[in-house]
């Protein structure tokens, strides 16, 4: 809204937490690169759908993307617009190692509620787990549990689902009972806490890989750890 600092404190925090990592190029139409002489400017100056426009380095081979915008939806029943951030890594070792810093830059630069990192392609298993209220339950994708579709989570402050990497904020870690020491030290010692006061959470070492019995038990322990995520829990 107005002068809003948030894109840009976005953009130079990602570049802080990716060595190397210079955002100052964006596409055309026909998907040519376009380089971004000043791009702070053009940033500021343009703000495409309600939020900030696509951004991205220039190789090829180990791309990383960076946009915004506004989604009419919400985050819960009857909550106002919410503004959506989604970056790109690329899924190599350097992407993963610096995974965790560019998730807490952007999610602090954006005053999130919560936010995840995970491989591509686990949103289409998430989008297999949301049901209306009224649908009756059937088999889900490795057994991972039915989530609510976001359009009926009962407060913005409760996450739709976990990923890989999750970003709560101090309102979002509130909301699920997080941290609890005696129940989850396993987490903990995974965790970090961020500048604002909400948490940095990896649920396993490795980026998720549901063929991986071990990788998927650790993320079936995390939703049967917070059945509020998700809004499986009554209110």
């Amino acid at each position: 809204m107005g002068d809003d600092k948030r894109p840009l404190t976005i953009v130079h925090g990602m570049e802080r937490a990716f060595p190397g990592l210079r955002l100052t190029w964006t596409l055309s139409e026909k998907g040519d690169l376009i380089a971004l002489t000043h791009r702070d400017e053009w940033i500021s100056a343009n703000r495409t759908d309600g939020g900030f426009p696509f951004l991205c380095n220039d190789d090829e081979s180990r791309p990383v993307t960076l946009t915004g915008w506004e989604n009419p939806s919400g985050l819960a029943v009857g909550s106002p617009p919410r503004f959506d951030v989604q970056a790109t890594l690329p899924l190599d070792a350097v992407g993963v190692a610096v995974a965790a810093d560019v998730l807490d830059a952007i999610g602090e630069g954006a005053r999130a509620v919560w936010g995840h990192a995970s491989p591509w392609g686990y949103n289409e298993v998430v989008s297999q787990q949301f049901r209306d209220p009224e649908d009756e339950p059937r088999a889900t994708s490795h057994g991972l549990p039915w989530l609510l579709r976001p359009r009926y989570n009962r407060a913005p402050e409760i996450p739709h689902y976990l990923g890989w990497l999750n970003y709560w904020s101090a309102a979002a870690a509130r909301a699920i009972g997080f941290p609890d020491p005696a129940r989850d030290a396993e987490l903990l010692s995974r965790a970090r806490r961020t500048a604002s006061g909400g948490w940095v959470v990896r649920l396993t070492d490795a980026p998720l890989d549901l063929d991986n019995p071990a990788l998927l038990d650790a993320l079936l322990r995390a939703y049967a750890r917070f059945p509020e995520i998700g809004g499986r829990s009554a209110p």
